[in-house]
Formats: structure tokens, C-alpha cells, sequence
């Protein structure tokens, strides 16, 4: 069994911006495996769906980005999900815009939804899937408004793009393995 969790911020105002690509990704899937994430269950939306022979949850927290790990670690908790069979995908503001890093593991990278997701797990052993939203020009604008801004027009294709690409990247590490899909997937 597998838990893919999208991260982003619950609320109209926050769809298509920068810090909701993992919103973008879940609901993407969930159109391309005819599943509804619509139902509430330890603080996240979700919905129940099979790739590749395995059962997968595809998740939407709603604790806002900076408590993400609270609902991931209560459906890990429940389906008793090891930590390698959760998935996370996010945004990141040190990739150019479509760009896809995926790891195996490792640190949080300043991004706070990472952060509460390995201390809630109390571990960096899952694998993730980064999507690049760009960099705010650092003396010019503040982090927290530029990743809570939408896309720029010229942006949306490079981003529907990556949020297709990520979406078989996840397919590909449930059906396959992690290494497939960086070979596949990565840049």
C-alpha cells in the first residue's frame, strides 16, 4: 500500500499558486484514476484508487503547509504505510520553473512542509518528488508572497507539464521502483 500526499494549503485563494503544485499533481491523478479525493479523515482529503496492483491513498492536507506532516503521519499510522511507501510531492523555490528532482530521501531543504512531515515521521526515509517554481528575486521580494502567488501566464504550460510528468513519476515508483523513476523523471 502507498500514500501519495500532495502538499499545499487548504482554501480557493491558495489554487495554482506556487506552494499548491502538490494540490495540483493529487488532483491531476485523481482524474487520470477516476477517483474523487473528496472525503475528510485525519485533517486531509483523500481518496482511494490502484496503481499498478497496489492500493494507493492520494492525499490533500488540510492543516495548512506547516503541520502537513500531522495528517500524513495519522494515515501512515492507520494503514500502517511504511515510511518508504509514502510519497510527497511539493514544490521547490531552488528549481527552475517544470524542473523535476525526485529523491529517495534526505533533509527538508527549508521547505516547511518537509520539515513537519520528517518530524512527525521522525524520519527522511520517504521518497519525494520536487517540482520547481522558481526563486523570488531574494532582495526584491518577500518568500512567503512568492510562493503564495499564482503562476505567471508564461509559466502555466511549463507547469501543467510538470504537474503530468510528476504525476507518472509517482505512477512509476509504485509500479517499478524510486530509481525508474529518476531515471525517467529527474530534470
Amino acid at each position: 500500500m502507498y500514500l501519495v500526499a500532495g502538499l499545499g494549503n487548504p482554501g480557493k485563494q491558495y489554487d495554482m499558486t506556487r506552494h499548491n503544485i502538490g494540490f495540483e499533481v493529487i488532483d491531476y491523478m485523481a482524474e487520470q484514476y477516476d477517483v474523487k479525493v473528496k472525503k475528510l479523515k485525519f485533517k486531509g482529503l483523500y481518496g482511494e484508487t490502484n496503481i499498478g496492483g497496489e492500493k494507493v491513498i492520494l492525499l490533500k492536507p488540510q492543516t495548512y503547509m506547516n503541520l502537513s506532516g500531522e495528517s500524513i503521519r495519522e494515515f501512515a499510522s492507520f494503514y500502517k504505510i511504511p515510511v518508504e511507501n509514502i510519497i510527497i510531492i511539493n514544490d521547490d523555490i531552488y528549481l527552475d520553473s517544470g524542473k523535476l528532482r525526485i529523491r529517495k530521501s534526505g533533509s527538508a531543504g527549508g521547505h516547511n512542509g518537509l520539515k513537519s512531515i520528517i518530524y512527525q515521521l521522525a524520519s527522511d526515509q520517504f521518497p519525494r518528488i520536487r517540482i520547481g517554481v522558481n526563486s523570488p528575486e531574494r532582495e526584491k521580494e518577500d518568500l512567503a508572497d512568492f510562493v503564495l502567488a499564482r503562476f505567471s501566464k508564461e509559466e502555466i504550460p511549463v507547469l501543467e507539464d510538470a504537474i503530468i510528468r510528476a504525476s507518472k513519476a509517482a505512477a512509476e515508483i509504485i509500479s517499478n521502483n524510486i530509481d525508474s523513476a529518476m531515471n525517467k523523471y529527474n530534470g
